[in-house]
Parts: C-alpha cells; sequence; structure tokens
C-alpha cells in the first residue's frame, strides 16, 4: 500500500521514492525540524524586541494588547504545537510546489501531501497529544475537588470544558475563504453583495460618546462592570499568536498595514481624527488570535478540511481560576508552600495598611513601570506588575483590587478551616478553601448578578431552579459568547476609576483616577491607599448607562494602554475585528439561532431597535442587516426589561451560563458536592461580607450591584459571617467531606433561614413606610398574589392582608424581600410590580424541599402596587414563609 501511495506521490510533487518508509520518514522530519526552527526562531525574536521595547519604554499600545494575550505555560506549548504544524505543512507545501513549478492553480495547503505524513507531522510537533483525551482513572480525589486545568469534571469526556480546548460553536463560522480568512481580509470581496465597512469607521460613527454626555446607571453600581470583567477573566482567555513578525516573509506586524498573517491591521478611514498629518500611521496594529491544533491547516489530520478554530485557556466552569489559575503549574506558583496552611503567597516587600497584597511577578517584562511616566517624577519608585490566577489581573486597578480582595478571602477561610481541624494537612486547607470560594461565585453569579444583566423573564426561563447535572451537556464556553456576547460591560465602563474615603466622598490624598491612567498601574495601590478606596469607589459609585447615542467612554475608544505612545488603541474596534478574525457569523444568523426576527431592511431594523436614526446609519455602513458585526447588532438592541442588554444577547448569555451549570458535575448544588448543612452555607455566601471581612470598610450596601445612598449601607457587624461549622470535621472522622459527617458539639450548626425584617427603626427623616408578613397558612393558589395573613409590622396598613398586595402611598426607593419554604420538587416565586415582572427567586434545592428568596430594590410611583404569585407547582409554600419591604427614601 505504501509503495501505491508513494508512486502518487511522485506522479504529484516529484519526491523522490524509496522502498525504505524509514528515508521517507526522514525527509518529513527534515521539513518539521526546519519549520519548528523558524518558529522557535521567531518566538524568541519576539519576545527579545519585547523585552527591549518594555525596558527602553517605547512599549506601545499594541505591544501591550499582545504581551497581556500572550499564552503562557502549558497554553503555550499548545499554541507552538499548532504553529509548528501550520509552519510544516506550508513548508512541505512550498517544497512541493517549487519543484513542479505548479503556479497556475490554487492548491490546498495539504493537496500533495499523504494522510501518513500528515500524521507524522502530527506527532512530531505535538499536536496529536493536544486532541486525546486523558484518563481519569488514576486522578485523585476525582469525587471531590476539581483538577487544576478541570480535565475529567466529565467522566465520559474528559476533555469538556477543560482549559486549553477550542471554543465550542453553536452556529458555523463565516470565513471569507469559508475555511480561514477572517470577513474583510480582502477589503474588495463583497459579503452579501455588500462591501463590509472598516471597524475603525463603524467605531467613530456609532459607538463614539463624549465623557461630557455620558449617562451614570440609576439603578446599578460600577461593581455590577467591573464583577462582568472578573467572571469573563474565570471563563475566557483567547491568546495571540505569539509572534510579532509572519513566519512566511518575516514582516513587523507593527510596521506593516498589510493583512498578512498574524497581521490583520485595522486601517483608518478618511477624515479619522488619528491622521493628524502625512507621517501618521495609516492602521491600528491588530494581532490574529492563535489557531487550535485541528482546525485551520491542521485540521486536514482530523476529518478532511477543518475551519479555523480558536483556543480557551481557561476553564469552562465557575471555579474561580483567576484566583488560582488553571494549569498545575500556574496554581503551583501561586501556593505558599513554605508552610503546611494551604495558603496563597503574599507580597513580601508591601502590605495595604497590614493587610496582604497580591505577590509581585518575576516576569522581566514589566508593563507596569508606568509611574514615572504616567506621574512626570521621573525618579519615582516603580513597582513589578502583581501576579494571580489571570494573566490579566493588572488590567485596570478596579480588577487588581478584587484580585486582591479574593487573595484575601482564600486565605482567612484555610486559617479558619485549620483552626476548625488541626490534622488537616495544608493540601487539604488549600482544596476545601478553593472549593469554597468556587461555590461563591456561583451563588453570587446565578443569585445577584444574573438576573441585573439578563432580565428576570430570562432567569425564569433558563437560569431558575437547579435542573440537576447532565454528562450530555457540554459547559465549553461559545465563541461567540467570550468574542461578542459578554463583552457588553464594556459599554457600561466608566471613564475614571472612583477612589472614595471612609464618608464615600472622593478621597482627598488619593482621588478618582482617569481610566487611561489606572491601566497596569499596580504602584497605585502599593502607594496610594490600597484597595480600600478603590472597593468603596465600586459599591459606592454607579455604572455608565449604554445609550445607542453614547456607547463607549472616550478612554476605550482613543486611550486604550495609552502612557506615552500616540497610537492609542480602540475597544470597539477591537471587538468587532476581533469577530471577524474568530468568523463569527453575522447578526441576523444569531437572532434567528435565538428564535427572534430577523429584519431585512431599514425599517424592520428601525423596529427591533426602537431607534430609526440608528438603523439608517447602520444600514448606510453595511448594506443589509445580514452583515453587521454581532457585537455591534448586540450592544445596539434597547435593554429587556430589568436587564442591561437587548433579547439577543439576553438569549447568548443565559444558554452559556444554563450550560455551564448543568454540565458542571461539581457543581455546588449537585448532590454529594457539598453536605446539606455546607449548602445551607452557601446560600449565605456574599460579597458585601467578604469585603468586610478582608478589608478597612465597617458599612457597605447589602446588595453591592444595586445602587443606594449612604443612608441605606449596613454596618459590617450586622452582616451574618459566613458559618463553617459544617465543615468542622473530627480526626477520627473519615477525612472525607462529600459526606455527611456529624459536628462536633462545642460548634453550633448552620443558621435557619433568614427571619422576616423587624419594624423600622425611630422615626427620621424618611416617612416610616413599611411591613413585614408571615404567610400563616401552607398551600397557597397559584398564579394570583399570594395573600400573606400574619403581620409582624405594617405601617401605614399600606399592605393589604385581604389581597395580598403592597400599595405605595409615599414615592420613593423600596428595598423588598422574600424568603419561601416550598414542599414539592418544582416551583418558583415571581416578585411584581403593576403586572410587570421584576424578580424571579433565586430557588435551590434541600432535603425534600426548595427555597425561593430573593431581594431587590425598586423605585415606586403613589399606587404602584407590588406582590408575590407562586408559580404552578409553587403553590406547595409552607407557612413560615414571609415577605417584607421598607422605603429607602423618598423621592
Amino acid at each position: 500500500m505504501y509503495e501505491i501511495l508513494c508512486l502518487l506521490t511522485v506522479a504529484l510533487v516529484g519526491l523522490q521514492c524509496n522502498a525504505s518508509t524509514g528515508d521517507h520518514r526522514v525527509f518529513i522530519e527534515n521539513i518539521v525540524k526546519e519549520a519548528m526552527a523558524k518558529v522557535d526562531q521567531d518566538y524568541e525574536y519576539s519576545r527579545r524586541e519585547s523585552l527591549s521595547r518594555v525596558r527602553r519604554s517605547r512599549v506601545t499600545p499594541s505591544d501591550i494588547l499582545r504581551l497581556l494575550k500572550q499564552p503562557s505555560g502549558l497554553s503555550r506549548s499548545a499554541v507552538r504545537a499548532s504553529d509548528y504544524m501550520d509552519h510544516a505543512i506550508q513548508l512541505l507545501q512550498k517544497r512541493s510546489l517549487q519543484e513542479h513549478r505548479v503556479h497556475k492553480r490554487s492548491i490546498n495547503a495539504t493537496d500533495l501531501i499523504m494522510e501518513e505524513d500528515l500524521k507524522t507531522i502530527a506527532d512530531i510537533t505535538g499536536c496529536s497529544a493536544r486532541l486525546r483525551s486523558p484518563s481519569c482513572k488514576t486522578t485523585p480525589n476525582l469525587e471531590r475537588f476539581r483538577t487544576a486545568n478541570s480535565e475529567c469534571n466529565n467522566k465520559k469526556n474528559s476533555r469538556l470544558g477543560a482549559a486549553n480546548i477550542p471554543f465550542t460553536r453553536w452556529l458555523p463560522a463565516k470565513y471569507q475563504d469559508g475555511f480561514s480568512l477572517p470577513a474583510g481580509w480582502d477589503p474588495k470581496v463583497k459579503k452579501n453583495n455588500h462591501l463590509l465597512p472598516l471597524v475603525r469607521k463603524v467605531s467613530n460613527q456609532i459607538f463614539d460618546a463624549r465623557t461630557n454626555a455620558l449617562t451614570s446607571d440609576p439603578l446599578y453600581t460600577h461593581l455590577v462592570t467591573i464583577f462582568g470583567q472578573w467572571t469573563d477573566h474565570d471563563l475566557t482567555f483567547t491568546p495571540h499568536i505569539p509572534v510579532i513578525r509572519s513566519f512566511n516573509d518575516g514582516i513587523d506586524c507593527a510596521k506593516t498595514c498589510e493583512r498578512k498573517e498574524p497581521c490583520f491591521p485595522m486601517v483608518f478611514p478618511e477624515n479619522d481624527r488619528r491622521l493628524k498629518n502625512s507621517d501618521s500611521p495609516k492602521c491600528m496594529p491588530f494581532f490574529r488570535s492563535a489557531a487550535a491544533c485541528g482546525s485551520g491547516n491542521t485540521g486536514f489530520l482530523f476529518g478532511g478540511r477543518a475551519v479555523r478554530q480558536q483556543l480557551n485557556t481557561l476553564t469552562a466552569y465557575i471555579d474561580s481560576g483567576q484566583v488560582y489559575g488553571s494549569d498545575v503549574s500556574l496554581a503551583t506558583k501561586l501556593r505558599d508552600l513554605s508552610s503546611d496552611l494551604g495558603l496563597l503567597r503574599v507580597n513580601a516587600m508591601y502590605n495595604d495598611s497590614g493587610r496582604e497584597l497580591l505577590p509581585f511577578t518575576s516576569m522581566t517584562n514589566n508593563m507596569c513601570s508606568s509611574r514615572a511616566a504616567i506621574t512626570g517624577e521621573t525618579d519615582a519608585q516603580e513597582v513589578p506588575c502583581f501576579i494571580a490566577g489571570d494573566e490579566r489581573t493588572n488590567e485596570n486597578i478596579a480588577l487588581t483590587s478584587l484580585h486582591t480582595l479574593l487573595m484575601r478571602e482564600h486565605n482567612r477561610l484555610a486559617r479558619a478551616l485549620a483552626k476548625l481541624n488541626p490534622h488537616w494537612s495544608g493540601e487539604r486547607l488549600y482544596q476545601e478553601a478553593r472549593k469554597i470560594m468556587g461555590g461563591y461565585f456561583q451563588v453570587i453569579t446565578f443569585r445577584d448578578y444574573l438576573r441585573h444583566i439578563v432580565g428576570p423573564s430570562v432567569i425564569a426561563k433558563r437560569l431558575s431552579t437547579y435542573p440537576g447535572y447532565s454528562e450530555a451537556v457540554d459547559p465549553s464556553i461559545s465563541n461567540v459568547f467570550a468574542t461578542a456576547a459578554y463583552r457588553f460591560a464594556h459599554l457600561a465602563i466608566q471613564p475614571v476609576i472612583f477612589r472614595l474615603d471612609e464618608n464615600f466622598k472622593e478621597h482627598s490624598e488619593f482621588g478618582n483616577v482617569m481610566l487611561h491612567k489606572a491601566f497596569f498601574a499596580p504602584w497605585r495601590i502599593v502607594f496610594e491607599g490600597g484597595v480600600d478606596p478603590i472597593l468603596r469607589g465600586l459599591v459606592g459609585q454607579r455604572a455608565k448607562l449604554n445609550t445607542q447615542d453614547n456607547m463607549m467612554n472616550t478612554d476605550l475608544r482613543d486611550r486604550l494602554f495609552k502612557f506615552l505612545d500616540d497610537l492609542a488603541l480602540d475597544l470597539a474596534a477591537l471587538n468587532l475585528q476581533r469577530g471577524r478574525d474568530h468568523g463569527l457569523p453575522g447578526y441576523n444568523d444569531w437572532r434567528k439561532f435565538c428564535k427572534l426576527s430577523q429584519p431585512r431592511d431599514v425599517d424592520e431594523l428601525a423596529a427591533v431597535l426602537n431607534n430609526t436614526e440608528l438603523a439608517e446609519a447602520l444600514i448606510e455602513l453595511y448594506g443589509t442587516p445580514d452583515n453587521i458585526d454581532v457585537f455591534l447588532g448586540g450592544v445596539a438592541e434597547p435593554f429587556v426589561p430589568g436587564g442591561r442588554v437587548g433579547d439577543l444577547f439576553a438569549c447568548l448569555i443565559s444558554v452559556q451560563f444554563q450550560n455551564i451549570r448543568q454540565g458542571d458535575r461539581l457543581w455546588w448544588e449537585n448532590d454529594g458536592v457539598f453536605t446539606g448543612t455546607q449548602r445551607k452555607s452557601m446560600m449565605s455566601a456574599s460579597l458585601a461580607r467578604i469585603m468586610c471581612d478582608n478589608t478597612g470598610i465597617v458599612e457597605v450596601p447589602e446588595r453591592p450591584f444595586e445602587y443606594q445612598p449612604r443612608s441605606g449601607y449596613t454596618k459590617c457587624e450586622k452582616i451574618p459571617s459566613f458559618d463553617l461549622s459544617p465543615w468542622k470535621e473530627n480526626e477520627d472522622e473519615e477525612a472525607d467531606s462529600t459526606t455527611g459527617k456529624p459536628h462536633d458539639p462545642e460548634y453550633r450548626g448552620p443558621p435557619g433561614p433568614q427571619g422576616p425584617q423587624g419594624p423600622p427603626g425611630p422615626a427620621g427623616s424618611t416617612p416610616a413606610v413599611g411591613f413585614s408578613v408571615r404567610l400563616g397558612e401552607s398551600y397557597p393558589k397559584a398564579n394570583v398574589p399570594i395573600v400573606f395573613s400574619s403581620v409582624i409590622y405594617n405601617g401605614q396598613d399600606a399592605y393589604d392582608v385581604k389581597k395580598g398586595i403592597f400599595t405605595c402611598v409615599q414615592p420613593g426607593v423600596y428595598e423588598f424581600q422574600f424568603h419561601c419554604t416550598i414542599h414539592g420538587k418544582s416551583g418558583s416565586v415571581d416578585l411584581k410590580r403593576n403586572k410587570e415582572l421584576i424578580l424571579h427567586s433565586y430557588t435551590t434545592k434541600q432535603s425534600g424541599y426548595l427555597t425561593a428568596s430573593g431581594s431587590t430594590l425598586l423605585s415606586l410611583k403613589k399606587g404602584d402596587l407590588v406582590y408575590l404569585i407562586a408559580n404552578s407547582g409553587g403553590n406547595g409554600l409552607n407557612k413560615d414563609s414571609y415577605f417584607s419591604g421598607h422605603l429607602l427614601f423618598a423621592v
């Protein structure tokens, strides 16, 4: 058989055929060695050049983005293997073409290569190994703890949801060549009979927002924005190709406007304000995302011509990977192994008023040496970048503050667990604290965060009661989620990072910082008051409101990563270009996927957007709604009720989180992951409490995502502590946290459900309007207002105990809370205002019953009606369920 294949190859490419398979393999091996040497040479050149630019303080914004998006550790090996194989195939093709002078027809990279040769190349370069599923038979503690990279979460398919696998695609990619080249690669090629607009032109005409015209969000704090970034950095990281120049002809991407792999520059349109004179750069550099092994040219080995896929170097699970890392090497580096206490490393040089700071990185390319450049103090002391579980820790000081806060919380948990269980090893302490941290953010994300983003109707439809684990559900992050939908929060970023003092006023010594002066600036935390002022700013100031006429603030469009260099980046243009780089289908394809209407002309688009002027501008740019980049189409839609995204992104975001939850074997609610008493503790997870436990902040809003004046804040001593007593284990008990073992009698048990709100305190400037009521009788009627007949307090008789309705008599902002126990296997509760769904309950399963709870702030007008409704199956409410509300401040 080999001789026949060899003869066929001779006919095509004129290669010398030998009877010995060894000689042919040597030929292939030499090609691969040459390719690997070239890739290694370009990797090394890029590294040296990058370090040189940093040392000379000539690092550009595009350098910063590229360095920020470099793969590291095992991810770098995965990307390098793909580059090895891709370049080897190109070299082999080139040799074949040269020998036979085939210049008159288009030939694919593997047309002249035998399948056996492709397998040899894949084996030598390491690409084959990237697609093998690891065995889980010898993985320790598989039932109890996650692996660092989340391999073996799914026992049937051990790579599902793991780090360093390609993003999944919910729709087929749409590349310009159907295979690898981005839409717009050749700007003269039409799509749906129209040319695609330059992304910078779209940014100028649609996204531009003047700082003095920005609108602040009336409901939500800036923490909503930064928490979105925090969550994204737990789920997605797309590495760029790690080279500055093209493998084939050595063109430097920072010095050309040509489209040569990996360069996909963003050309400036005519009359762009960046084109100041004839010497101005004509484009912004852009590096393509790295291709995954098994895709692009490397995909021929694995079942025929494969479209290019991009790599996600993080796990798909909500597991606090941004604290711990997503591979064993980084996870080990972040641990303090000098003691057997299960702690994370902390900074050995500096602290924050006695509290821990993140350790410094040992990397020599210190992008964070920006203090002198930003302050103008030439002798300013610089510090290295911090290191944590994600490469983007230093991206802005607000994000860095969250990293610092959660590193401290891990160490607090590990120390507390050590006191409860002195016999536990450092490994056990580390893993148990890590497991609790993952559970924290599963609860906080689903209970507190997502409802503000996708709205209560979508929560009720897709993200309500936990359905249980299914190994058939693929939790992997979708390309459209990572590259478009979950970038919605870019439009909610304020142009400043707020820093507030103990009175929640701008800090007199360390005031607010313009966003472009807060990038890669850990020195602001080390030398300018630590994290407390920044965290107060996140909960004490509002997010920017995305509006159709003021989408993105100027610091992100014209000053992104700008220190000294004039050519700052444009985040809106980057997002659009990245979507094209990844071959994302257009706006209407995704609306069809979500079973939404697909507008065909300007009138239909205007109806979807509720904005004729914007629809006309988009049609003028794109020619057809089909061509609108999905990121732009998604953020241009009006918000769903109660949310901060439109119909399309509410669909895509909720589907992704639905998959993440149901496809996670170690989800906190899944049977056996935590004990029943531990789950009750997990339900009380509170971001406000975490802030109280790990900072010098003494009062916070209990719901830090919801904006309220300081008069509504709560003293830290009144916020319940997280109860760790269910983790108490006697030395003679089996060391298995997944079994419900009895606890030492000297430790109190877990708290019961939160009791009803008491009556308002002494009269102040705000009228005493409120109520607190208990159900009184079990099993109320479904789908009508629930009548809570047992009154604890009923100021001004505003709650009608016969109809089950609260009527607003004093306009203002109210706080409503409910906690219901439901007997049965399904059920939920909705809070409504004048028939409008405001809040869908956070419903969790306990042993033999459900708990449906919720709390929210609500602005009411006189005469507004507020009530609870038990949905079908949710009418098994227990008589001890309660409902309360009170006026926070009048308006």
